[in-house]
């Protein structure tokens, strides 16, 4: 196998973890009889004072990862935008817990850096 194949086969297994990571913390469970889904991050996100703190350290391994990908400071940027807003807004009392609920800034992220990565 050639070094180039090796760096892409490489690529896509990093990127399959990153998916699996940002599945389990946004969308890994579904709430019976529903299509809705929601994450560790949000179970976390119920927890008053700590909860959005504690999520949001998987969410930054998310974006170093992306960095060590390669994507650019742009694309690291939005994502730690969306990583800010997710525990800004997540921790206001109750309104924060729908907010985490629907924003799922860690699917988004990846959303990103797959956009870039298929570039």
């Amino acid at each position: 196998m050639d070094h180039r194949q090796e760096i892409i086969d490489r690529r896509k297994a990093d990127l399959h973890h990153l998916e699996q990571v940002a599945d389990w913390l946004d969308s890994r469970f579904t709430i019976p009889g529903t299509n809705l889904r929601f994450g560790l991050d949000f179970i976390l996100g119920i927890l008053p004072g700590v909860g959005d703190g504690v999520a949001a350290l998987p969410a930054l391994y998310l974006v170093l990862r992306a960095q060590r990908l390669g994507a650019p400071t742009r694309i690291l940027g939005r994502m730690f935008f969306n990583v800010l807003i997710d525990m800004a807004l997540g921790a206001v009392p109750l309104l924060g817990d729908l907010f985490d609920f629907g924003f799922k800034a860690n699917r988004r992220n990846i959303a990103l850096l797959k956009r870039y990565l298929q570039k």
